[in-house]
């Protein structure tokens, strides 16, 4: 499975806030791993079995990650890379994910390695019509029970993007469905190996 990290931290590049709300307030950050409830809010999830799922496991106790975010689409337009795969169609989704503890979360190093580990945990996979990329970049946390819930502390996330690739709509998003389980396996497996680590160190 092909996969790829970059680091995005310059000015003009994304970040991400948490929480965070659009400007209307209609969609918004939901604690899935505390208030666990709230994935049937979350509607790119409503319809998505195999995001629902993927969210649930990430946030659970099993894992040292949260989401904060996420999306998923479907296109025609392929780029000269994605070219390889000879498919018409790719099913699309990315999430955003952050550490539960938050010393990791303002570590840059932290992030780095837990991009890089996913990375070569996914490329040891038989090659499946699908692709991840993982993207570190600036995320800044508010607390809002702080007397100025506006200041925040500047740490980072990990933006995944995730495709499946096929000859019509069915068949992408199930080469997606594929991937986005073996990311999951993946993400546990890594969550598992730094607790153990932690309870011998």
């Amino acid at each position: 499975m092909q996969a790829e990290v970059s680091v995005e931290l310059g000015a003009q590049d994304d970040c991400l806030e948490v929480p965070w709300s659009s400007p209307e307030g209609e969609v918004r950050y939901y604690d899935l791993r505390r208030r666990p409830e709230l994935l049937l809010n979350v509607a790119e999830a409503y319809n998505n079995r195999e995001l629902g799922e993927f969210l649930a496991s990430i946030n659970s106790s099993y894992s040292i990650l949260e989401t904060a975010k996420c999306d998923t689409w479907l296109s025609d337009k392929m780029t000269e890379q994605e070219s390889i795969y000879g498919a018409p169609w790719k099913f699309g989704s990315y999430v955003d994910l952050i550490f539960t503890e938050m010393r990791p979360r303002m570590s840059l190093q932290s992030h780095q390695e837990l991009a890089d580990s996913i990375s070569r945990l996914l490329r040891r996979v038989p090659e499946i019509p699908a692709a991840a990329e993982l993207v570190v970049r600036r995320c800044y946390y508010h607390d809002l029970d702080a007397p100025d819930p506006d200041v925040s502390e500047t740490g980072f996330c990990v933006t995944l993007y995730l495709y499946g690739y096929g000859d019509d709509e069915a068949e992408a998003r199930q080469r997606w469905a594929i991937a986005l389980k073996v990311v999951e396996n993946a993400l546990l497996q890594l969550s598992a190996a730094q607790r153990r680590a932690a309870a011998a160190g």
